[in-house]
């Protein structure tokens, strides 16, 4: 079996589909975007790039916060539809019949309809090429109680979130394992 070689690119699949939020309660507007993740855990960080020519780069590069939210498959037709359409045209809130939650630490509304949003503050905006990266503070993160599990922790498994890959949306698949169970001694 060999591989076949092509030039650089964009390859580590699958990614997050998530939609950002971003704006104020009064004007919002939310991206679809694939380019996200974690940067640190301790203090907990995350980035997310943008291209400048989308509606959603100004409002965050003026107001240097947003949240992220993720999706899921029932959210998988809105989420592809934010990413199509540009907020600069659509109320993407009304014209999805999204309900805005208020955050704690940041003006820009929540996505009520998303299991888990992520409230993040601006630290540091790059510019790559193409995008320019957001680097930012976690100062929040809301979790829906229908996920959480009866020891306190948020189950994956009972939302469907969707990822990224390739020019398409995938549900995820069933748990396989845990951290460390590879090198876990077995129970005799």
């Amino acid at each position: 079996m060999s591989k076949v070689c092509w030039k650089p690119g964009t390859f580590i699949y699958p990614i997050p589909a998530v939609m950002v939020s971003c704006g104020t309660m009064e004007k919002s507007n939310i991206i679809t975007v694939a380019w996200t993740g974690v940067l640190n855990t301790n203090p907990a960080m995350v980035y997310i790039s943008v291209r400048p020519e989308r509606y959603s780069y100004n409002l965050i590069k003026e107001q240097k916060e947003f949240v992220i939210n993720l999706t899921t498959k029932d959210l998988a037709e809105i989420t592809d539809w934010c990413g199509c359409r540009s907020g600069s045209k659509y109320d993407k809130f009304k014209e999805m019949k999204l309900h805005k939650e208020k955050a704690n630490f940041v003006k820009c509304p929540m996505i009520k309809e998303s299991p888990v949003s992520i409230e993040c503050k601006v630290s540091e905006i790059k510019k790559l090429g193409s995008h320019y990266m957001f680097v930012a503070d976690v100062l929040a993160i809301h979790a829906d109680e229908r996920y959480i599990d009866e020891k306190g922790a948020f189950d994956i498994s009972k939302c469907n979130l969707i990822s990224y890959a390739n020019g398409g949306y995938y549900t995820q698949g069933k748990k396989i394992g845990k951290f460390g169970y590879s090198v876990q001694k077995k129970k005799k």
